[in-house]
């Protein structure tokens, strides 16, 4: 017998019917939460820079300590969620409100750069694409061990730079192929 792979289903118009128009999470972390406040902008581009106007990006990230494990919710109403979702608009981006996560234990007792771990779907990928962001300028990025991993001159890929017009706003561009296609990683 002769088994032929079959492909996988395209992820379709079900992100907006079931994960996005009622489950979106845009503020993953709540007023209290202890960390830099900050807006990340996500702007997703096809391989022609056309902006992608329906994927759904999902985030999972660190709190300002390095944890993973989300706070417990306190009398003043802070949670930190450590997870996003959101929906691109017709441009193609989305916002989310967050902090800035702190330095996450490594392996061999290394410390990981602060980041924030991102995955996109939408129509036409047919398994979510995975990656990283990193903060430009941030001294950890020279000694983190993933990112170490990824060839130099394609690590700007990775970087979230700071919005020059808006204090505290952040922006990440993904280009899903082509010139300066952002790094995903087979995960």
């Amino acid at each position: 017998m002769d088994l032929t792979p079959t492909p996988s289903q395209t992820v379709g118009p079900y992100l907006h019917l079931g994960l996005t128009d009622t489950r979106s999470i845009a503020r993953i972390a709540g007023d209290g939460t202890k960390g830099e406040r900050m807006w990340l902008t996500f702007r997703v581009l096809d391989g022609d820079e056309v902006p992608v106007p329906d994927a759904m990006i999902e985030l999972w990230q660190a709190d300002s300590g390095g944890n993973y494990l989300p706070q417990e919710s306190r009398a003043d109403g802070a949670a930190f969620r450590g997870f996003g979702r959101l929906a691109t608009a017709e441009d193609g981006s989305c916002t989310f409100e967050t902090i800035r996560p702190g330095c996450v234990a490594g392996p061999g007792e290394t410390l990981q750069a602060p980041h924030i771990n991102v995955s996109i779907l939408g129509r036409g990928i047919l398994k979510r694409l995975s990656t990283r962001l990193y903060f430009a300028g941030e001294p950890a990025n020279a000694a983190d061990p993933v990112l170490a991993l990824v060839p130099e001159n394609r690590r700007a890929t990775l970087l979230v730079q700071p919005d020059p017009a808006r204090s505290a706003h952040w922006i990440f561009q993904v280009r899903l192929r082509g010139e300066g296609e952002t790094v995903f990683f087979d995960v």
